[in-house]
């Protein structure tokens, strides 16, 4: 039976699945080969996967690597809910001979949201919950793995939240991590649409036009209907915004299908929950305006995709170029969009181990 994977909407950055009720035998098969190859089998590695009560939930972590005294990477994924854990097998095996890399599914999430579902849920979504989720988690990993701190990366979305967390409790982190850092979502909102009007135009593609037209002025304030932000993704990603050089992101989503980790009902319950999350963060995010940061009291790298317009860049070297830290760096991804881990893995670890790790200690 056919296996497919729809996009249904990506906000920041968020991915939809859809399927059939029955997975192929060969994506089982599939599935099993990179069980095997994931697997940590070194004596003094971590290869750990459960559920923690953080924030009055059940919240799902994963923790990999091969040596437990290397620094902790606590990745924040984007979305709002599109949790990296079922296409963290694609990149992630090299980045844990250098650190211990933690995901976890955020509340409303994937395994997270499927565990809990929505009962009395609803009232605690707001980003602060989110943010207060990433510390608990941070004080949660230190004392389990006796560390003093980690590295937290934040993605998309999860710049949001990780860049909030380390403003309210720095003395947790080593340093921060940024990959399709957030500043402005209405300024992102913008940027991406006007990207995508011009190379429409450039392209005479009239279908384009005529869709992106049509839901002008845009952004129209805070209000940011879903239908207008399908519309304003869908072009400026068919337009490599997302992927660079790719109108097609089947790539990458299919790549879920393929994670030993998630079940067909975890896989359905992405969607399920980022609906669900979408719904309840919508309106808070498009607020978001986090400029006025000018002072971080920890290291802080951005890794930025020449190519991203799901996130554009422009809104985050200008910050920057304002921000006071101890360190701070720009890495350019001149091959990448928003998709940096996937798109560039080679110079992301490069980064990570040249830049991020010397951090750690």
């Amino acid at each position: 039976m056919k296996l497919y994977l729809s996009l249904f909407l990506i906000f920041i950055f968020h991915i939809g699945y859809s399927q059939d009720d029955h997975l192929d035998p060969n994506y089982v098969a599939a599935r099993s080969i990179i069980s095997s190859i994931d697997t940590v089998v070194t004596p003094n590695g971590i290869d750990e996967r459960f559920y923690a009560e953080i924030g009055g939930l059940k919240q799902w972590i994963s923790v990999k690597g091969q040596d437990k005294g290397k620094p902790i990477l606590l990745f924040v994924h984007g979305g709002p809910g599109s949790p990296l854990n079922p296409v963290s097998w694609i990149y992630q095996k090299p980045l844990e001979e250098y650190f211990t890399v933690v995901n976890y599914d955020q509340r409303g999430t994937g395994k997270t949201f499927a565990a809990n579902g929505t009962l009395n849920l609803r009232e605690n979504m707001k980003i602060e919950d989110f943010v207060n989720d990433v510390i608990d988690i941070t004080r949660l990993l230190c004392k389990k793995y006796k560390k003093e701190k980690v590295v937290i990366v934040g993605h998309s979305w999860g710049t949001v939240i990780a860049t909030k967390a380390i403003i309210k409790h720095p003395e947790l982190f080593h340093a921060y991590v940024g990959i399709g850092q957030v500043i402005n979502v209405l300024e992102n909102e913008k940027i991406s649409y006007e990207y995508a009007l011009q190379k429409a135009s450039e392209d005479h593609n009239v279908q384009a036009m005529k869709a992106l037209k049509s839901i002008a002025p845009y952004p129209n304030g805070h209000d940011l209907p879903v239908e207008h932000i399908i519309v304003a993704r869908k072009w400026a990603q068919y337009y490599g915004g997302l992927s660079a050089y790719r109108a097609n992101n089947d790539y990458y989503f299919n790549a879920a299908l393929l994670s030993p980790d998630y079940s067909e009902q975890d896989v359905m319950a992405i969607d399920n929950g980022t609906f669900f999350t979408l719904g309840c963060v919508m309106k808070e995010l498009a607020t978001v305006d986090l400029s006025n940061i000018r002072r971080i009291p920890i290291p802080v790298i951005m890794l930025c995709g020449r190519h991203d317009y799901t996130t554009p860049t422009l809104p985050t070297i200008q910050w920057m170029k304002k921000l006071n830290a101890p360190k701070k760096k720009i890495v350019w991804f001149e091959n990448s969009a928003h998709l940096i881990p996937v798109e560039e893995p080679g110079k992301m670890l490069i980064t990570f181990v040249n830049t991020v790790l010397p951090l750690g200690h």
